[in-house]
């Protein structure tokens, strides 16, 4: 482009150089006309001298030569035109030169700036004048670059998060593993001596069996998560017996957890398994904190229905409070607990998908965690 662009004031410079020094040398006096004037004055005078007619020959002759005089002084030059034809040449190369400078440079910049971002290389900023219109595009390129930059950097973090989730989990699933088998050989090898014996063993392989199968649930739900997959089918129920049904499905005893209906009884519009999973989901991770006793309580509004699920214990730092629904964020108080930091970001999907929300804060007496449901038909 930047040949095209010389080539072209060239020729136009040529051009008016070339028409300037011909109007140049074409702009004396009389020229041609002139002389031919006075060889036809001339011829007048010798007719009217043969004629005998001297004082008209007189008279035209007297004319005649103060027309020689003043074709002799007009023959000069016309100097103006040059002048004309300087400021022209001056005009191209100046117009030139600003092209060069405000179009031409800049985008030789950017060509060469666009050839590191394609080699990877989006680590050079680029310098610009945001006056002009390649300066806002300029502008806009560098923003772009930043934007990449950033994008990268997200990405890299999202798979180093990967791999440490992928880790975790197979930490968490290889130490029950490992326990299964040691009480499994315990059986084999006939180490149960006694009935009460044998059943610990079987429950703590049960036990074991049930951390694994939460463990492969977190694998799948952590490869559905980044994919935003988790389908949500709603369907009507009465909530009341449903959170009833799940508390003695977890706790079957009833030392553990607590259930407070208060009378509560509402239809949602929600997907039952999707939200015994975010129920299940808030009373293991109060069992794994927490360790304490745990009350899940039914609220009631006029619109809303909740699931209150509360425990006495440390709760969740004011610092982390503000992240804690984030993916793969974990609070700082887990010590050395395992874990994806992917629970909590999951109820809050689920929640949003079924119209509801979740609610944690710090109460004097532990960790509150409230689902909201809005109330589909009052009983």
């Amino acid at each position: 482009m930047r040949k095209r662009v010389f080539l072209v004031f060239s020729v136009l410079s040529v051009l008016v150089i070339a028409l300037t020094a011909g109007l140049y040398l074409t702009s004396s006096g009389n020229g041609e006309t002139g002389k031919q004037e006075n060889l036809v004055g001339i011829n007048e005078v010798q007719k009217l001298l043969e004629e005998g007619d001297v004082k008209q020959a007189s008279e035209k002759l007297s004319v005649l030569s103060d027309g020689i005089r003043q074709s002799e002084g007009g023959g000069k030059k016309d100097g103006r035109i040059l002048l004309i034809g300087g400021v022209c040449v001056l005009g191209l190369l100046t117009a030139g030169v600003f092209i060069y400078v405000t179009v031409l440079r800049p985008l030789k910049k950017i060509s060469k700036y666009t050839s590191e971002i394609a080699r990877g290389n989006t680590d050079i900023p680029l310098t610009y004048d945001r006056g002009s219109e390649v300066g806002e595009f300029s502008w806009a390129f560098d923003s772009m670059r930043k934007e990449l930059n950033k994008a990268r950097s997200s990405e890299k973090e999202a798979i180093e998060n990967n791999k440490t989730v992928i880790a975790t989990l197979s930490h968490d699933i290889k130490t029950p593993i490992a326990s299964i088998r040691a009480y499994a050989e315990g059986l084999e090898a006939n180490m149960d001596s006694s009935p009460e014996k044998r059943a610990q063993y079987l429950q703590t392989i049960m036990k074991k069996s049930d951390e694994v199968s939460k463990v492969t649930d977190d694998l799948l739900l952590h490869s559905l998560s980044d994919m935003n997959r988790l389908k949500v089918e709603k369907k009507e129920f009465e909530v009341s017996s449903f959170v009833e049904s799940a508390v003695r499905d977890l706790d079957p005893d009833g030392k553990e957890i607590t259930f407070i209906s208060k009378g509560v009884t509402a239809v949602v519009s929600a997907d039952p398994d999707r939200l015994l999973q975010c129920v299940e989901n808030l009373i293991t991770n109060s069992r794994k904190y927490a360790g304490t006793k745990i009350n899940v309580t039914l609220e009631k509004t006029e619109n809303t229905v909740s699931i209150l699920i509360s425990d006495s214990g440390k709760g969740i730092p004011d610092e982390d409070m503000p992240f804690i629904f984030d993916k793969f964020y974990r609070g700082h108080n887990h010590g050395s607990q395992p874990g994806s930091g992917l629970g909590l970001y999951i109820v809050k999907y689920l929640m949003m998908q079924m119209d509801g929300d979740i609610e944690l804060k710090n109460t004097s007496d532990g960790l509150s965690a409230k689902l909201i449901l809005p109330v589909n038909e009052k009983l």
